[in-house]
């Protein structure tokens, strides 16, 4: 259970956070939540898919990194094999919270970054200083800062861009049924991608629309990232053979 205080270097002045990857710090999670502008980033690695929150019903992006809840195939011995990590995985375990101010008589809900005390990641002994000697943030602290607020402004964007794709008939659910090479089988279900004969049936108004709001080429760059999946499901069965193997001896 997560255990969040609104950060300050006051209590939290000693503090240090371990910035490895591995599983025993959490970063063993099948996929992390994504947004637009950073689909490009991502369409190298990783595929990108979208889901349905289930609490709201809103459609929601991620990057996948397995094929099972609790599975990442990008982890090993030397850490997180891939060039870019999904801004929330780095921003951990840092988050961005609201605390109400009055501003000019009027109560407003403002942006705070707040710190999950409980996370295996904070520590006072080993890892990345939060503050400076006398009490100035630190550069990585500037950095967190900075992914937080692209973080922040990047989810904002995903509800219109989510309006805009159901409204065409962009979206699509899909079930990839794998067969790794040992014979066992995996579904992935639930989740929605790019419809692209819907796609291509636009009109020019229509692309033109998605063109002025910048939605064209995150568009693209989900349709690219299809190309991962094979890539991961190679990755899976990379790990069977390993672990046969390691099971043989």
């Amino acid at each position: 259970m997560a255990n969040y205080q609104l950060l300050n270097n006051v209590e939290h002045k000693d503090l240090k956070i371990i910035i490895d990857r591995c599983a025993e710090l959490g970063d063993n999670v099948w996929y992390a939540v994504t947004f637009p502008q950073e689909f490009r980033a991502l369409q190298r690695h990783y595929p990108v898919f979208f889901i349905k929150n289930p609490d709201d019903g809103e459609f929601r992006a991620v990057a996948m990194f397995g094929v099972k809840e609790g599975e990442n195939l990008f982890l090993d011995e030397s850490g997180w094999n891939a060039t870019y990590i999904p801004l929330n995985i780095v921003r951990q375990p840092f988050l961005i919270g609201y605390q109400e101010q009055e501003v000019g008589g009027r109560v407003t809900r403002e942006p705070m970054v707040t710190i999950d005390m409980d996370s295996p990641r904070v520590s006072s002994e080993a890892g990345e200083p939060l503050f400076l000697e006398h009490g100035g943030n630190s550069d990585y602290l500037e950095q967190v800062n900075s992914i937080l607020h692209m973080l922040l402004d990047g989810m904002r964007s995903c509800k219109p861009f989510f309006n805009m794709l159901e409204e065409l008939n962009l979206l699509e659910s899909f079930v990839l049924d794998a067969q790794l090479y040992d014979g066992s089988e995996h579904r992935l279900a639930g989740f929605y991608t790019i419809n692209e004969d819907a796609l291509t049936k636009l009109d020019g108004a229509e692309l033109e629309l998605l063109n002025s709001k910048g939605y064209l080429e995150p568009i693209y760059m989900v349709i690219a990232s299809m190309t991962n999946l094979p890539l991961l499901l190679e990755k899976k069965n990379q790990m069977r053979r390993a672990e046969a193997e390691h099971a043989e001896h």
